[in-house]
């Protein structure tokens, strides 16, 4: 994964919980890095080590560290640049939504090794939608949830996500089923 995101995670611990967590964390992590380069292109490893060692110190599970840094991503990109390439990619959540791959196509022109998964919507109604998402990663489905719960609060939406099929039960790529309702 691109420095950008362990730079996001280490952002969001020091944020909230504050620096010397955050020392804490990269100790638990056996992290010898002192400084993320975003642009660069880190091993996966690492930021899997983050969120276990941040999910250890902060006595939450992996999952509830990442549904909050998927959360806390969306206004984190946007803050580092990525605000005008989000605005282009929908102006309300289901378009924004149907428009994740063409974001990440745009993204990828700056980070060539970028792995990015693919999102589809289907069954789409006036409140609610199944968000198919497929990834070469592994663990980072409650990610998702945050990313849409984060792109509720951008978009003034109320969302409830709820999982409705999972990779890790068989099944060839994780779905949701998204309903939301703008306030």
């Amino acid at each position: 994964m691109y420095g950008l995101v362990n730079k996001a995670i280490e952002e969001m611990v020091c944020s909230r919980f504050g620096k010397n967590i955050w020392q804490e964390i990269k100790q638990e992590a056996e992290l010898e890095v002192d400084v993320f380069i975003s642009m660069e292109a880190y091993p996966d490893d690492i930021t899997h080590r983050l969120v276990k060692a941040a999910s250890v110190v902060l006595g939450l599970s992996a999952a509830e560290v990442m549904q909050a840094f998927g959360e806390y991503w969306v206004q984190y990109t946007a803050d580092e640049g990525y605000g005008e390439l989000m605005d282009m990619s929908g102006d309300n959540l289901p378009e924004f939504l149907e428009n994740l791959d063409h974001l990440h196509a745009r993204v990828g022109i700056s980070f060539p090794k970028l792995m990015p998964p693919s999102f589809e919507c289907t069954d789409t109604e006036e409140e609610s939608l199944n968000l198919h998402y497929r990834s070469t990663r592994e663990g980072l489905t409650p990610m998702v949830m945050g990313l849409v719960k984060g792109l509720g609060k951008r978009f003034d939406t109320e969302v409830d996500i709820t999982q409705t099929q999972s990779r890790n039960e068989g099944a060839d790529h994780d779905e949701f089923l998204v309903k939301y309702k703008p306030q």
